[in-house]
């Protein structure tokens, strides 16, 4: 059974670069990542990692997830 979500995850994160590399734009320069934006991954990648804990687990992508929330609205006003 585990081999099936594997399986189902590679090919969704096949599917989600193609469908990145079909859709970009030529030429366009993208701006890098604001500290906050990388403070909320990392928080989320932190929540996966202590996924054995739960509570840990779960603050740890909420406030990831809130933090990216933030820096995505701050950086719509510009």
């Amino acid at each position: 059974m585990d081999s099936f979500y594997i399986t189902i995850s590679i090919v969704a994160l096949i599917i989600i670069v193609a469908l990145l590399i079909l859709t970009r734009e030529r030429g366009k320069i993208y701006s890098k990542p604001s500290n906050l934006a990388t403070l909320g991954i990392s928080l989320v990648v932190l929540g996966i990692i202590f996924s054995e804990e739960p509570v840990v687990g779960y603050s740890f992508i909420g406030i990831g997830v809130l933090l990216s929330i933030v820096d995505a609205y701050k950086n719509r006003q510009k």
